[in-house]
């Protein structure tokens, strides 16, 4: 090699130690990769910075693209749930603009319930209020059937009812309403005895021995923590059950009087007193002239029949007949008229003495009272019993002879239907009617039944909301039989309207809690969307600033590989220059 050529080689950069070839061009196929990988960077600069996605297909970044995907169902889910939620407001809300008209409907037919149940309103006036009220009725069922969204019926088309069995119904709308009040006060006025603020339990289902037999009773408590029951058989309490629970001679107001009498000496009498006393106190109390007729006839009549009743209660020995009911009645009646001739103020100063003196017996009050002990009493009414029915007690008119009344003290005549008043007493009250007790009454369960609505609130299965919608029918309310013609109707009709409202309201508050909760879980799907947007986006958007800067990297290296290709190509001219040499 010439000096002049090993000059250029050194000069263009190459060792003086060199070896030169033609068949394989390193420097080439150095700089066509180089070119390559700058047109593939520049290639996949372009896709990004066009499309705005860092991730264009799996190979840019697998792991990046399986998580960017699960976000993409996450926030694609969790908007279709928000939307779902949002038709479940407004589903809802139509729910509740129902429940308010129907709550508008109950609030009238309870005014025009208040209206009828004065006696200033003639036969036609409250007939004219019942063909309004029966208008209403009839809207609310309406409504109740025919309410839709989307086509589907909003409320359950159910046909239960809230109030129950319409028989056991009654005879809990006849106590709550006038049947045990009016019987406290009547005990508190003529007995002078009030219970001591127990709690008691009244029932209607829990007891039957038959019809005809044992109507209702107060015994020991059937629950943990109460002092004692009142049940009422509804085996005896055949409809109609209001307003006197029945008709002749079967009065539940009565029995349940007699049974209020017991509970009450039970509470403020604490001791032991023989049993025709006790039954028939709470005989005396309403009175028990027809029962008492009835009596004497089964046993002969006249003088016979009464000596049969008379001695049915001589002595301790008791039998749950209606003989000795009776018996018991005319004793109590006869022992009445002996305290108040002694000026001991009748049965009610006995009462008071029982009470205010716990450590004394039935003997020491009389001895007390009367100057007689229990032994005299007992044979001076043996002897004279039959005289005083003859005598004291009328057997053909109306009055019932109870305490208070016109044949047993001179007063007002209580007749079997105004002894026990209807809506008399403390006044109405769903749970407390008494003053004496601390009453709970039998839960009929009724229910208007209910519609389950699912709203899928969430992105993920099982992440949903279960709303109720019960019937308002006015069958499922409890208002379907209103009557408005009577004032006993009118006054029930205002217990039914409280306790249909009472439901309807318990429905829209729940509707309003819902939707509460539905216009929170959209907010925070909105939220969370947000979120896993902007998580996303971090993994799969192009960063445009890094991108740009690469991008210009990548064109700079293409245009410097492209120019280099060319001077590769000095090797293969040196070496042709060598063969010329």
């Amino acid at each position: 090699m010439d000096a002049a050529l090993r000059d250029r080689l050194v000069c263009a950069g190459h060792p003086a130690t060199i070896t030169m070839q033609i068949n394989t061009n390193l420097d080439a196929a150095f700089t066509a990769r180089q070119l390559s990988g700058a047109e593939n960077t520049l290639t996949r600069a372009y896709r990004r910075l066009s499309s705005g996605l860092r991730i264009n297909s799996a190979a840019d970044d697998a792991a990046g693209l399986a998580i960017s995907e699960r976000m993409t169902g996450q926030i694609r889910g969790s908007r279709q749930a928000a939307r779902n939620a949002n038709d479940g407001i407004s589903l809802l809300q139509t729910a509740d603009g129902s429940l308010s008209s129907v709550s508008d409907a109950l609030q009238r037919i309870r005014e025009l319930s208040v209206q009828a149940a004065n006696d200033t309103n003639s036969s036609s006036d409250r007939q004219a209020l019942q063909d309004e009220a029966r208008q209403l009725v009839q809207e609310i069922s309406r409504m109740g059937e025919t309410a839709e969204f989307n086509g589907e019926k909003i409320f359950s088309q159910s046909h239960s009812s809230i109030g129950g069995d319409p028989n056991k119904r009654a005879v809990l709308d006849g106590m709550r309403i006038g049947w045990l009040s009016s019987s406290e006060t009547r005990i508190a006025q003529y007995y002078g005895i009030q219970g001591g603020g127990e709690k008691m339990y009244i029932g209607v289902s829990s007891f039957t021995d038959g019809p005809g037999n044992i109507a209702a009773f107060v015994g020991p408590p059937s629950q943990p923590g109460y002092f004692q029951d009142l049940q009422v058989d509804m085996a005896d309490a055949t409809p109609a059950n209001l307003p006197n629970g029945g008709t002749y001679p079967f009065y539940t107001d009565r029995t349940v009087m007699h049974e209020m009498v017991h509970a009450v000496m039970n509470s403020a009498i604490t001791q032991s007193v023989p049993t025709w006393f006790k039954e028939g106190s709470a005989e005396f109390i309403h009175g028990a002239d027809e029962r008492l007729k009835i009596d004497i006839a089964a046993a002969g009549g006249g003088a016979a029949g009464m000596a049969a009743v008379v001695g049915s209660v001589n002595g301790a020995g008791w039998a749950s007949d209606s003989q000795h009911y009776s018996g018991a009645y005319v004793k109590v009646r006869y022992l009445h008229d002996q305290l108040k001739a002694a000026g001991a103020g009748g049965i009610k100063g006995l009462m008071q003495y029982l009470n205010k003196n716990p450590g004394s017996d039935l003997d020491t009050a009389l001895q007390s009272l009367i100057g007689k002990n229990l032994a005299t009493f007992e044979s001076d009414f043996q002897a004279n019993g039959v005289a005083y029915i003859q005598n004291r007690i009328n057997l053909t008119n109306a009055d019932t002879g109870a305490v208070g009344g016109l044949d047993a003290d001179g007063g007002p005549e209580q007749t079997a239907d105004s002894i026990v008043p209807f809506g008399g007493g403390k006044g109405y009250d769903p749970n407390d009617v008494l003053s004496g007790f601390k009453e709970t009454f039998e839960n009929l369960g009724g229910g208007a039944g209910s519609r389950q609505v699912s709203f899928q609130i969430g992105a993920k299965a099982g992440e949903n909301l279960q709303v109720e919608l019960g019937a308002v029918n006015a069958f499922a309310l409890g208002i379907d039989d209103t009557d408005l013609s009577t004032g006993a109707g009118a006054s029930v009709s205002i217990v039914h309207v409280d306790e249909a409202l009472a439901y309807v309201n318990k429905q829209r508050a729940r509707i309003g809690a819902q939707l509460s909760r539905l216009e929170t879980a959209v907010t925070n799907l909105q939220s969370s969307e947000q979120n896993l947007i902007a998580s996303r986006s971090r993994i799969q958007d192009t960063d445009y600033a890094a991108e740009t800067a690469g991008l210009a990297r990548s064109q700079i290296l293409q245009q410097a590989a492209g120019g280099l290709i060319a001077q590769t190509k000095v090797t293969g001219q040196l070496v042709l220059g060598l063969l010329r040499a």
